[in-house]
């Protein structure tokens, strides 16, 4: 940075002088720090509309007392061996005054302190390989789209989403999800699509209806509209509508939350006859249906069943999906799929978070989107991830007959196994984390973690190459040898 903000106000003395003393406040309050350079003599003589030669005295007395060091083709430095480490006004505020209290309105949860990028061996359920992402394919269309951009879309208006992007999620979700006649905005991932949602449908008071093992952050994007959750009771097909309608009887129920192509975390597929009966019971009682359909291309041995919104008579079912596994999470892009009138409430309500969304990006995805490019890596990536699954179950297989796994199942899609080990899944855990392994127990998805069972761990397969699976799963299963 080559701006320093500098303040000359009732100051007396020669010019040099003024400005001198200003850069020891500028210094003593850590405005700059030691070791930073310090704009040149010309840079600053324009900004104090000044000559040069009276900046260079400036520096020049710095240089004398200590404060400053010029070294030769560089510049000028704030002298690295200044013991200033904290700003003096603000320790001066401190010991003078008692500091603000803040006070909170909404209940704020602690942030991850494992963060499994971090780890070496990486297990995190929904996490795909972003080596296996053509970033240099990606750049030609985002070098295209800052290179020809639609400059009115650059403007402030029209919060939904860039309109050629919405076109092709709307050609990919007709014949890729049966899904059609639907509005589209695109989000900031799908956790802007749940937060919005539960800001705009959800009142202290009301309850959302959720399986009892489940996504952490979709329950707490809940929670923050004063909302309460309650567990709905799943077996190994999911979701138990008997519990739902049990549930419904005893709770006001606003909301059901749904992942049911690979529910979260069992990676179980809800079957037709379930689906039916809770979109009857939810029709029956006027209860909107979320179905988060995270990881729908990601299906194995056959094709994936078609979302609940594809078959919506009733228009409840509020349809979301994300790009993050497909891309990578850092990209940030999801959407919602919804009627009309819901649409424009999302959009009217996320255009007082923000005015307008990221049009490089998202013209960038349309334009890769309609080249055909996107469904060939699509093609590609599902097959390597299944090749990953299947060499994590072969490698499952042996330490079930060693012993240290109870069971599990094939996944039939997704992106993770839910794994049996008994009551050692709290233990395998704290040794993972502390061998850099990244995995997750029971206890981490359960909605009531302290009265349920903690048998099962859930590994991640699609992020990691086959021999980092095989290291990781030997740390893992070799604890207590």
């Amino acid at each position: 940075m080559k701006q320093l903000n500098l303040s000359l106000e009732s100051r007396n003395g020669a010019k040099y002088l003024q400005i001198s003393a200003a850069l020891r406040d500028a210094i003593r309050h850590c405005q700059v720090l030691p070791s930073e350079q310090l704009p040149s003599a010309r840079e600053l003589a324009a900004q104090l509309n000044t000559n040069r030669h009276t900046i260079m005295a400036a520096y020049a007395e710095l240089i004398a007392e200590g404060w400053i060091e010029s070294i030769e083709r560089r510049g000028y430095f704030v002298n690295r061996a200044l013991p200033i480490e904290t700003s003096t006004h603000s320790a001066e505020v401190t010991n003078n005054s008692t500091p603000f209290q803040w006070r909170f309105t909404k209940t704020l949860f602690p942030t991850e302190k494992n963060i499994a990028a971090n780890f070496q061996y990486n297990f995190a359920g929904g996490n795909p390989d972003i080596n296996l992402f053509p970033f240099k394919e990606f750049k030609n269309h985002l070098n295209d789209a800052m290179s020809r951009p639609d400059l009115v879309s650059l403007n402030y208006g029209n919060n939904q989403g860039f309109e050629p992007l919405i076109k092709q999620i709307k050609i990919y979700l007709r014949r890729a999800r049966s899904l059609n006649h639907r509005e589209i905005v695109v989000t900031n991932g799908s956790q802007e699509a749940l937060y919005i949602l539960a800001q705009i449908l959800l009142s202290r008071g009301d309850a959302v209806a959720t399986e009892a093992m489940g996504y952490r952050p979709a329950w707490r994007a809940f929670l923050s509209s004063g909302a309460t959750l309650v567990g709905i009771d799943q077996d190994e097909h999911g979701m138990i509508p008997s519990s739902l309608e049990q549930a419904i009887s005893a709770h006001h129920i606003k909301m059901i939350y749904l992942t049911p192509l690979h529910q979260y975390p069992t990676t179980v597929t809800l079957p037709i006859a379930r689906r039916m009966a809770i979109y009857k019971i939810a029709a029956s009682h006027q209860i909107a249906i979320i179905e988060d359909d995270y990881d729908h291309e990601f299906h194995y041995r056959c094709q994936p069943l078609a979302p609940m919104a594809s078959d919506d008579p009733q228009g409840l079912v509020i349809y979301i999906s994300t790009f993050s596994k497909i891309m990578y999470p850092g990209v940030r892009l999801g959407f919602i799929a919804v009627d009309k009138t819901l649409a424009q409430a999302i959009v009217s309500y996320r255009t007082l978070i923000n005015h307008k969304v990221s049009i490089p990006q998202q013209d960038a995805l349309a334009r890769w989107m309609a080249s055909g490019e996107f469904e060939r890596y699509l093609r590609k990536i599902t097959k390597i991830y299944q090749q990953r699954r299947d060499f994590m179950c072969d490698e499952l297989k042996k330490y079930i007959n060693n012993g240290k796994i109870i069971n599990f199942k094939q996944p039939d899609g997704g992106m993770a196994i839910w794994i049996n080990v008994g009551s050692h899944a709290k233990q395998l855990v704290k040794y993972a984390v502390k061998n850099q392994v990244f995995i997750q127990d029971q206890a981490h998805f359960q909605l009531d973690p302290i009265s349920s069972q903690n048998h099962h761990i859930r590994l991640g397969f699609s992020g990691m190459c086959p021999q980092k699976i095989k290291k990781g799963l030997k740390i893992i299963f070799n604890h207590g040898n």
